[in-house]
């Protein structure tokens, strides 16, 4: 099972009773704002989101994980790799996202979680670019890419709820390029 320490983190596979959580953070407006048309989800729509995370675990041998706050054991969201089938016009390729939970922001889990990620695709993965998509205006997923090291590559619109999105990529060369220079 593939699990991924960070200093404040574990990134794990999901568990039953993540259900609970994952629910109340989809129910927030603030945190699905930036998330297709901004609509909120219920119960049965995040147990449908689950299974289907598994199902690209099953698929593909990477997915989206669970974030946990390793000094409480509290869901603070996920974070992890899917393919964004529903933008055909980057397709193939693979995507980091990240969604938590409003009381988790500002304090660096999102790119602690994301940067252990990128990592993990490009090491064990080895893939050869990972792309990050949001809707203009997200600012703070922006800032997350670029401190990932990626560019904005393209401006789009997303298909399924006609907001217009950018799209940030790096490679596996950039990548390496960028922690050789830091000494990651």
């Amino acid at each position: 099972m593939v699990k991924i320490d960070t200093a404040r983190l574990v990134l794990r596979r999901w568990r039953d009773n993540d259900l609970e959580p994952l629910a109340a953070i989809h129910a927030d407006p603030d945190v699905m704002r930036w998330i297709g048309d901004g609509s909120t989800r219920d119960e049965v729509q995040t147990r449908a989101g689950l299974e289907a995370m598994e199902r690209q675990w099953e698929a593909n041998g990477f997915g989206l994980f669970a974030v946990e706050v390793r000094s409480t054991g509290e869901l603070a969201g996920f974070t992890g790799l899917s393919v964004p089938e529903f933008l055909p016009e980057v397709m193939p390729t693979v995507e980091v996202g990240w969604r938590l939970g409003r009381r988790f922001w500002g304090k660096g889990f999102a790119s602690e979680a994301a940067a252990a990620v990128v990592r993990f695709g490009f090491r064990d993965c080895e893939l050869e670019q990972i792309v990050s998509v949001t809707q203009v205006g997200n600012g703070a997923s922006e800032r997350i890419m670029e401190k990932l090291g990626m560019r904005l590559v393209r401006e789009s619109v997303d298909p399924s709820c006609g907001r217009p999105i950018r799209i940030y990529a790096t490679t596996r060369a950039q990548h390496a390029a960028a922690e050789h220079t830091s000494g990651s």
